[in-house]
């Protein structure tokens, strides 16, 4: 029995152990020769070109790695960088990440295995493994840090050397086989199936670090949260979170139906920006953010009767100035990413004479992460997964992400053949109940639609 059907037959350590490992495997990757593909293209970049699935040699594990068999991974929006080469070409990272040499050479490859979220099966770990063994069920954090530093013990996420796993580092979760440090890894929620389990790391554990942790927003029972993007993946989870921590969820999204998963989700205020013309290209003209953000404002204040204390931000270019703006005096705003741009433009007059704080926040320690998957355990949170592509259509799961015409999060299968598997607890799922677990599912998008 191939090392791959022993994985989809469930078998134990010993058998999995026994089993040979392939010398190449499937996975969804970008190819070097592809760099310039869209070199003076200033229109629409389309993932399809340039994303390709097929065999990659299988790379030799490190002593502080593990070997994964990924069952599922899902999509987020640095695949969609990567694939279109912007800002950088993820090429430059690898070849960055290969000149430290040792085992970090491995990545510089002519190819790049894409995804930073993983659910999967360890098959073989490193002789520098100690917390962990073959068989074991995990999720990967897509935090790679140096955890030799000094800076780690306080914060993993402050290590000069951390990496984005499957962006600036290769062998990434979108394929069969995945490697991670051992750093990295995370206890699955058993009661959870594997493709739910891959939606949480990378958007599950990076909404936990901006709002609850101490390095993030702090916040408290009775916050007022705008949370720009309820429905996306990051925002799913923001407005469970808020939720949860006793506060009050205001979500901006961009469709009915967008509106529709984010009440579903619990939002105490939704607010169609296609019906207000909100967050449009607004970064070079403070003074038009303001404006937006004054009659967001009045929105906000009629609905809720609070201005925020924290405003979630991973737009970027497009809503960041408006942001700013709309955290009420002593308010934070934590970004953690910039998926319309990263140069912002804001009035500062509306940060430091009301004494307002901008928090950067990026993925989760694993700490943080391991703290999230907990409450998916208790069922305190549910998975934001909604459509489901095979592998072999990662491209036209990440076209779906690129167009922003999904919602939630994007999941695709690896090794698992069909939705479903992978609970190891049913007892727990039942308590939950199915209802919830899937309450995402009805959003799914079987396919991409017309841009």
């Amino acid at each position: 029995m191939s090392l791959s059907d022993a994985v989809r037959a469930g078998a134990g350590p010993r058998e999995l152990a026994a089993a040979e490992v392939p010398a190449e495997f499937l996975a969804a990757h970008l190819r070097i020769e592809d760099e310039k593909t869209f070199e003076g293209i200033e229109g629409d970049r389309d993932v399809r070109n340039t994303l390709h699935v097929g065999a990659v040699p299988m790379p030799e594990l490190a002593p502080d790695e593990v070997l994964i068999a990924v069952m599922a991974s899902s999509i987020n929006y640095n695949t969609v960088w990567s694939a279109t080469f912007e800002p950088l070409s993820t090429f430059g990272f690898l070849q960055a990440y290969g000149r430290q040499g040792g085992w970090a050479k491995r990545h510089d490859r002519p190819f790049h295995v894409l995804g930073s979220d993983a659910a999967g099966v360890i098959v073989r770990a490193g002789s520098g493994v100690r917390r962990w063994r073959v068989g074991d069920h995990v999720l990967v954090n897509a935090a790679c840090v140096e955890d030799q530093e000094a800076s780690v013990q306080a914060d993993g996420m402050l290590s000069e050397n951390q990496l984005a796993w499957g962006f600036e580092t290769n062998y990434g979760g979108l394929a069969h086989y995945t490697i991670a440090r051992a750093s990295q890894l995370i206890p699955k929620p058993a009661h959870l199936a594997w493709e739910e389990a891959a939606s949480i790391p990378a958007c599950g554990g990076t909404a936990y670090r901006m709002l609850v942790s101490d390095r993030g927003a702090r916040m408290k029972q009775g916050d007022v949260v705008l949370i720009w993007g309820a429905s996306g993946g990051l925002g799913s989870y923001a407005v469970q979170l808020v939720k949860n921590g006793g506060g009050i969820a205001v979500g901006v999204v961009g469709s009915e139906e967008k509106a529709r998963a984010a009440r579903a989700l619990g939002c105490d205020l939704v607010i169609n920006r296609q019906e207000h013309d909100f967050g449009g290209d607004t970064d070079d003209e403070p003074e038009v953010a303001v404006a937006q953000g004054k009659r967001l404002g009045r929105l906000i204040r009629d609905g809720v009767g609070e201005d925020p204390h924290i405003v979630f931000d991973n737009v970027g270019r497009s809503t960041f100035g408006i942001s700013v703006f709309l955290a009420r005096r002593g308010g934070t705003v934590v970004t953690c990413g910039s998926s319309t741009g990263y140069q912002h433009r804001f009035d500062n007059r509306y940060l430091w004479m009301r004494l307002k704080r901008i928090v950067g926040s990026h993925v989760a320690n694993l700490q943080e992460q391991v703290d999230t998957a907990r409450l998916f355990d208790q069922g305190s949170l549910v998975p934001a997964l909604t459509s489901l592509f095979p592998l072999e259509e990662t491209g036209e799961a990440t076209r779906l992400v690129q167009l922003n015409q999904h919602i939630g999060k994007v999941g695709v299968l690896c090794l698992a053949d069909r939705p479903g598997l992978g609970v190891t607890d049913p007892e727990r799922r039942a308590r939950i109940g199915e209802d919830r677990l899937t309450l995402m599912r009805a959003y799914a998008h079987d396919g991409v639609r017309a841009a």
